[in-house]
């Protein structure tokens, strides 16, 4: 995409940081490849004799509004890190179940989560070296061909610190 050089003329040490920016279609993002690892799921959730059932979303998936949608998304940090932000974006024709904002609590990890109208946000501060899975359940609510987004992360205090998932396409109720 470019060229970049960097040079430094004098005697000592230097620190710095470059980053690159650009646009590009929500669902054609490659999950980026850093120490922090998040993996974006969804599951269409039935219900049967047994109970509540599960089954990946991939492409093909009938879907119709009125289906009930359960987001998974997976968490791998590497080191303990402070005041870290994940957003998870959401279909236009989707909506969240769960609209009521406020501090949740599982498996020893506190954080807060914000219900806003295009993502839900996840605020921690503290995270843990570890592997962490978050899930919440959507509604769909109106046919569509639809890009989902991408899940994205990123320490506040240290913004080198940042990943992202990949893209995910929805399509509701029309034929590709």
């Amino acid at each position: 995409m470019g060229n970049v050089t960097v040079s430094k003329k004098d005697d000592g040490v230097a620190w710095g940081a470059m980053y690159w920016q650009y646009f590009e279609q929500l669902d054609k993002i490659t999950p980026a490849e850093t120490p922090l690892k998040l993996v974006k799921k969804l599951f269409l959730q039935r219900n049967s004799d047994s109970g509540p059932v599960i089954t990946p979303i991939v492409e093909g998936t009938k879907l119709k509004p009125g289906d009930k949608i359960k987001v998974r998304i997976e968490l791998r940090v590497d080191r303990d890190m402070e005041y870290v932000h994940m957003k998870d974006m959401r279909a236009a024709g989707l909506e969240p179940i769960n609209v009521f904002s406020g501090y949740r609590y599982q498996d020893g990890l506190g954080y807060y989560e914000s219900t806003k109208d295009a993502s839900t946000n996840f605020f921690f501060d503290y995270l843990r070296k570890g592997t962490y899975v978050f899930e919440y359940p959507l509604r769909v609510n109106m046919s569509g061909d639809f890009s989902n987004g991408i899940t994205s992360i990123q320490c506040m205090y240290a913004p080198e610190f940042t990943s992202h998932s990949e893209g995910i396409r929805v399509n509701v109720g029309t034929k590709k």
